[in-house]
């Protein structure tokens, strides 16, 4: 059986000159890469107890729903600002040229519980820390937080010392 990393097809100087672009649609558009990715993300979670998943639009979706689905929790979107049609709780980031919005439904999860979030790739971290605390705005707890792919020369799991992080893939460039 091939390994994961063996699936994601890596495009040099996209998008633009020196760097290399991690292509998680390569895993996507293969039955045996996109299960390996799922049940990889999945090992990332024996043992721990939690109530729910929560992953980033929109490749959080596609790998936190078939987890959430195969361990029989809830799944939660965070998604951008003014896709959400019930009351949110929203929190802005920092982009690389400027800043974005990311939302959750006000009663997504409840004070007390155990949050896992899932998302396909940590670059510079941002994303996913406004979603760890819209959760913590919550009352939830983020227990876990897992990435398909991890770009560790752009230093997001350090943005993120404060909570358990995990990857299944960790390249070491940007």
């Amino acid at each position: 059986m091939k390994k994961l990393e063996e699936y994601v097809m890596s495009i040099p100087d996209f998008p633009e000159e020196g760097v290399i672009f991690r292509d998680v649609t390569s895993v996507l558009q293969n039955a045996d890469g996109l299960q390996l990715a799922i049940d990889e993300i999945q090992k990332r979670l024996e043992g721990l107890e939690f109530d729910v998943i929560a992953g980033t639009e929109s490749r959080g979706f596609i790998f936190g729903m078939p987890v959430a689905y195969n361990l029989h929790k809830p799944f939660v979107l965070v998604r951008k600002k003014g896709k959400l049609p019930r009351e949110t709780v929203s929190m802005e980031y920092d982009l690389e040229y400027g800043s974005a919005v990311i939302e959750m439904h006000k009663d997504a999860v409840q004070p007390g519980q155990k949050v896992v979030l899932i998302d396909d790739l940590i670059a510079t971290g941002g994303t996913i820390e406004a979603a760890a605390k819209m959760v913590e705005m919550l009352g939830g707890e983020v227990v876990k937080i897992v990435f398909l792919m991890e770009l560790a020369g752009l230093k997001g799991r350090e943005k993120l010392a404060k909570y358990d992080v995990d990857s299944v893939i960790c390249y070491e460039g940007k």
